[in-house]
């Protein structure tokens, strides 16, 4: 089991100090223990391949390479002197560290830093889990070990040193191209949540149908994926009438469920965090707060498709599935669609029997991004905006306050009087999303009565 991790001066190198068990038999130690590790501050980095390198003599020194992976390294036998070295592009490049490795100290080591490894005795063995497999053509940025600008002090001289003639021929550190950094994808960055997460993230790459179809096998084969460390999908069928027709169904569950389960397929293969947004509409209205334990209960195609979406997501392990309701954001919603009404002296009937909280777009960006960086466990989590259950009528009756006009001139209906003559989907009635377990992660949501506020504050008011 883990002892202790210690951070390093390379950004996401870590020190692990294992807890060594032994006895006159020898040692004992978990040198990967999923659960303790990931709690200590280790990421949970989803090792697939194991691999042993062993050196019969003293001095064999290996590197200085940058793989395409991350890794957890351990001595099993004998001594080494690890040395590493930033090669990711940015102003870190060229920072340096070393330390040496034994049983009971284990070093994590990212992507994109290169690793070199000098042995002090004979018969030195070390290991290291690594989170994708080993492919001939995998790019390998190398540097030379022995640079006078890395500054590294190996402890046996260059006489004593048994290296590869790979090795001896890598390029000084002012001749390495740096390797890039992998950048957010954000897919349906068209919409509402879309827009405000490519904003949220910096250096994300914002797709669009156009550019990635996720219902398209060859557009997902031809994508690069390995240049994404998260990618987060706010793409979706939301058409939630037209779901229930049969063209509407099938392309409901082309992209609401058969999308996601191919992004999980990926996200396993290529070891990024998946990030997908849902919806309270996986729920069926029936209790008054909906937590992320509720068993999932859709009433229509809508919400079936997107429960679908839910656990194809849940089969990677690198997930988070972010569970939102009633969206405002840059587009056509509700509240925008009140202000215009408002503006222009109409008197509406607004449905007053289905409840929740609003969920802005640059509040749900906001949270997933806390959810990322922290980061916080995997899994599902409902985010909206704080404050106390509104229904649609009370939130229309806002709008048009704040826009000048009397409340009352929002007619208040139900559901069922708002339906007569139209073919609606069944929605839930209750549409509250429990806040405990985000707020648990250190996260406070925003009153949402405040950011409509703000909100409306911004749009401009029709003549």
């Amino acid at each position: 089991m883990a002892g202790s991790i210690s951070t390093t001066p390379i950004a996401g190198l870590l020190v692990v100090r294992l807890d060594l068990r032994e006895d006159d038999r020898g040692w004992f130690a978990e040198v990967w223990q999923r659960e303790r590790m990931t709690a200590l501050g280790l990421p949970d980095f989803g090792p697939v391949q194991a691999n042993v390198a062993w050196n019969a003599a003293r001095g064999t020194t290996r590197g200085m390479h940058a793989e395409p992976w991350d890794k957890l390294v351990t001595v099993t036998s004998g001594r080494a002197y690890g040395a590493w070295v930033d090669l990711r592009e940015g102003d870190a490049f060229g920072t340096t560290y070393a330390v040496t490795l034994e049983p009971g100290v284990a070093v994590f080591v990212p992507r994109g830093v290169g690793n070199g490894y000098q042995t002090l005795v004979e018969a030195t063995a070390y290991s290291y889990l690594v989170n994708d497999h080993w492919r001939p053509d995998a790019d390998y940025v190398a540097v030379d070990h022995a640079d006078p600008a890395l500054a590294i002090d190996w402890p046996l001289p260059a006489d004593e040193r048994v290296l590869s003639e790979r090795d001896r021929s890598a390029p000084p550190l002012a001749g390495v191209t740096p390797v890039p950094v992998r950048h957010p994808l954000v897919i349906g960055a068209e919409g509402q949540v879309g827009r405000a997460l490519v904003a949220a993230f910096p250096g994300a790459r914002g797709v669009t149908r156009a550019d990635l179809d996720l219902t398209d096998p060859v557009s997902l084969a031809q994508w690069s994926w390995r240049e994404h460390d998260v990618v987060l999908n706010a793409a979706a069928y939301t058409a939630v009438d037209e779901a229930e027709t049969d063209e509407g169904r099938r392309r409901a569950w082309a992209v609401n469920a058969g999308g996601p389960a191919e992004l999980a397929r990926l996200a396993t293969r290529y070891a990024f965090t998946l990030v997908h947004f849902s919806t309270d509409y996986v729920y069926d209205g029936r209790v008054g707060e909906h937590d992320e334990g509720e068993s999932l209960a859709p009433l229509g195609v809508y919400g079936q498709s997107k429960a679908a979406g839910d656990l194809a997501v849940r089969t990677t392990p690198r997930h988070y599935v972010v569970r939102t309701s009633w969206v405002i954001g840059d587009g056509t919603n509700f509240v925008r669609t009140m202000a215009r009404l408002a503006d222009e002296g109409a008197t509406p009937s607004v449905v007053h029997d289905q409840v929740g909280r609003l969920a802005f777009a640059g509040e749900i960006a906001r949270a997933t991004r806390h959810l990322v960086d922290r980061p916080a466990e995997f899994g599902i989590y409902h985010v909206s905006n704080s404050g106390s259950a509104m229904s649609w009528a009370d939130v229309a009756k806002d709008v048009f306050e704040q826009r000048g006009r009397d409340r009352d001139d929002v007619r208040p209906v139900s559901t069922e009087e708002y339906a007569d003559g139209r073919a609606l989907a069944p929605r839930p009635a209750h549409s509250v999303l429990s806040l405990h377990k985000l707020e648990a992660t250190g996260f406070e949501p925003v009153d949402a009565r405040l950011a409509l506020r703000d909100y409306l504050a911004a749009l401009p008011s029709r003549p």
